[in-house]
């Protein structure tokens, strides 16, 4: 009953998902562009922009992730600089354990419901 519910929210058909996590990247990118000296509506506008266009480009290709982020970064680059510093203190694998926590609950959450 709870599969697909920890990524996606109620159910994985077509990513019904529940925005609190995107939403968290969304905050972060928004937060470093102020801290960074931009206004808080320049910072809100280029990361809602940000995530919508990478968004829109995996939504739009059938090629692995993977390959769509290689093909977008510059070796060298802005996006190389970023990635690396996310690879070298592990924030994906700590965002597939997040997933997994939420998994845990929404089955924790299937058994409270059908017990009632």
């Amino acid at each position: 009953m709870a599969r697909g519910r920890g990524a996606a929210g109620r159910g994985h058909r077509r990513f019904r998902q529940r925005p609190g996590l995107r939403l968290l990247f969304i905050e972060a990118l928004a937060r470093a562009g102020t801290e960074l000296g931009l206004s808080g509506e320049q910072s809100r506008e280029l990361a809602v922009r940000t995530f919508v266009g990478a968004a829109h480009l995996a939504a739009e290709s059938a090629e692995p992730l993977e390959t769509l982020r290689s093909r977008v970064t510059s070796k060298g680059g802005t996006t190389a600089a970023a990635l690396a510093w996310l690879e070298a203190n592990a924030v994906a694998a700590r965002i597939v354990e997040a997933v997994h926590a939420a998994h845990k609950r929404a089955a924790e959450l299937g058994d409270e419901f059908g017990r009632q």
